[in-house]
């Protein structure tokens, strides 16, 4: 959410002015575009990586006040859960050897946050979800000491009036409940940013979207929580249960929930943030003192502050973003699917994947989306994180006979998809060896049909029947997952099971 808010009760009228503010701010959005005041294309993109603390047993460590003191970077900020942190990586124009480059800078950077993170008996854990989490690790008191999480944390509770649910069926199933969103905190994902112009966000946006669940296939990274194995990729039915302010009678009556897919491609990014506002009533009804519209007749941009928070609150998987840069205004496809981890070679890889097919797929003169189903990419996210890198995906037929068909998501990416990914690399004028190498990851993913959560999978069920009892061997599983990770080889390369003694 990225506010500086400051806990407290807000009254009716809170509600009903901020109702008012977001209405006028959609407006000054509505100007802005019609005005064509939005920056020009710089082909600037951005990285933020969520991330787990533990320690050396591969337990979690609730101490990320302690090791952000002692990192003492800007780039790394608090997440919700008191064993989380954030880093996140300046702008980079989308050219040259930008993914070596990012590379360098994360693995630096890291390695750093590492080391001081060791000084309180912690370190740098990069997983979709930590598979040592238990119950008594998510609850109110392990939520981050900061003001905003606080304070958003006790709305989503009040409105949603009782427990959270979570009931998640899998290779096995959980049921829990909780007093609070802390479970969402569970949740270390990898977001992505592509500063867009308005004419092509649309084209941006939907391709992000139809490629979300071949994204999770080949990124899927956390297959526990609470000691059960789930879903190859569980974080978004956590994500949508544990932020889940519906009732059960308002989720049968169809209400939206605040974590969702989507329902429809799109024809402007304004559509999104309309529907924020149409469908989603405000958590954090905080105004500032700005009037977008009277800034706009000076001549001025707006921040559009309230428009900017309630749009946070709204977790769309691929999400809109409004933004100021040097007074200048931008808008942003933030991709918010995949997992972290597990090292930073394969989080690159996934990287260079989605920028290149999402310009391919953008650039197209009949897109995919015009031959897709939206209900077939929902369903195919939905496969995907059910599946992993064994999901069979519904995908367009090839040539002119029209239709979608199934087929394996690794056939698909290799036969038809890492081509699309390479041209569009070629387009944004990466260098060939970026190009190659990072997209050679993805293809032996595919070759091998390996990644983190196959890995976690084979390596958790190695260590049971080596005799280890279901919590030690999540332990076992989570300290060899940190070693290796520092190790820093794809996950592809990684042995499964533990080195002989």
């Amino acid at each position: 959410m990225g506010e500086k808010v400051v806990a407290g009760a807000f009254a009716p009228s809170d509600r009903q002015a901020y109702r008012e503010k977001l209405a006028r701010c959609l407006t000054g959005l509505e100007r802005l575009l019609a005005e064509r005041r939005f920056d020009r294309p710089r082909n600037l993109m951005g990285l933020e990586i969520e991330l787990n603390l533990a320690g050396s047993d591969g337990m979690p460590r609730m101490r990320n006040a302690e090791v952000l003191q002692r990192i003492a970077s800007r780039d790394f900020q608090t997440e919700l859960g008191m064993f989380n942190l954030e880093v996140n990586i300046l702008p980079h124009r989308l050219s040259g050897r930008v993914f070596d480059q990012l590379a360098e800078e994360l693995r630096t950077g890291l390695a750093y946050a590492h080391r001081k993170a060791a000084e309180v008996d912690s370190g740098i854990v990069m997983i979709g979800i930590l598979p040592t989490l238990g119950r008594d690790d998510l609850v109110t008191a392990n939520l981050s000491d900061v003001d905003r999480y606080t304070l958003l944390n006790d709305q989503m509770a009040a409105a949603r009036g009782e427990e959270f649910v979570l009931d998640i069926e899998g290779v096995e199933r959980l049921v829990s409940t909780s007093s609070s969103i802390a479970p969402e905190s569970a949740c270390t994902s990898v977001q992505l940013h592509l500063q867009v112009t308005p004419d092509r966000f649309s084209d941006v946006w939907n391709a992000a979207q139809a490629i979300a669940s071949v994204q999770i296939a080949l990124g899927a990274n956390s297959p526990f929580l609470f000691g059960k194995e789930l879903w190859r990729e569980s974080r978004p039915p956590l994500f949508q249960q544990a932020t889940d302010v519906r009732p059960p009678e308002l989720a049968n009556q169809g209400v939206r929930p605040r974590t969702w897919f989507g329902e429809r491609w799109i024809s402007s990014a304004y559509e999104l943030f309309e529907e924020n506002l149409r469908y989603y009533p405000p958590l954090l009804p905080i105004c500032d003192d700005e009037d977008p519209l009277r800034v706009l007749d000076d001549g001025g941009v707006p921040t559009l502050a309230e428009l900017v928070l309630h749009n946070g609150t709204v977790y769309r998987w691929n999400r809109p973003v409004y933004g100021l840069a040097e007074g200048v205004p931008h808008l942003r496809v933030e991709n918010r699917v995949l997992p972290a981890g597990p090292t930073v070679v394969d989080v690159i890889a996934n990287a260079a994947f989605y920028y290149g097919l999402v310009r391919a797929l953008a650039d197209e003169s009949r897109p995919v989306w015009s031959k897709l189903p939206f209900e077939a990419a929902a369903e195919n996210f939905d496969t995907a994180c059910r599946h992993g890198i064994d999901a069979e995906l519904l995908w367009p037929r090839p040539g002119r006979a029209g239709g979608v068909a199934k087929v394996p998501a690794v056939k698909l990416v290799r036969d038809e998809l890492l081509p699309l990914a390479a041209a569009g690399l070629d387009a944004w004028n990466i260098e060939p060896t970026d190009r190659d190498r990072y997209l050679g990851v993805i293809e032996e993913r595919c070759r091998l049909r390996t990644n983190g959560a196959s890995w976690q999978v084979d390596t958790y069920h190695r260590a049971l029947e080596a005799g280890l009892e279901r919590e030690g061997a999540l332990a076992a599983t989570t300290r060899r997952y940190g070693e290796l990770m520092q190790v820093g080889d794809p996950v592809h390369t990684w042995p499964v099971g533990f080195p002989a003694p």
